[in-house]
């Protein structure tokens, strides 16, 4: 009957933990936002594009035009 030693203990564990780092890293957000790029930039970038022309901002109410040219800008240079 083959017995554990504390040998193959501890490479059992180094094994378990190196399999573990091997996964974790692929999955984990920053490496998946650099990876494939981020969906969020992403669909903001796609609604920009079909936003309205600019003249109608006119027919935005302040308020409303001051938060979303504050919006524009924190994700504009969020995703950049």
């Amino acid at each position: 009957m083959p017995w554990k030693t504390r040998t193959s203990a501890s490479n059992a564990g180094a094994t378990r933990f190196a399999m573990a780092a091997a996964l974790a890293i692929p999955l984990t957000g920053c490496a998946a936002t650099m990876g494939a790029g981020d969906a969020g930039c992403a669909s903001y970038a796609e609604a920009r594009l079909a936003r309205p022309a600019a003249e109608t901002v006119a027919e935005v109410p302040p308020d409303w035009a001051d938060w979303i040219a504050d919006l524009d800008d924190r994700m504009t240079g969020t995703c950049r």
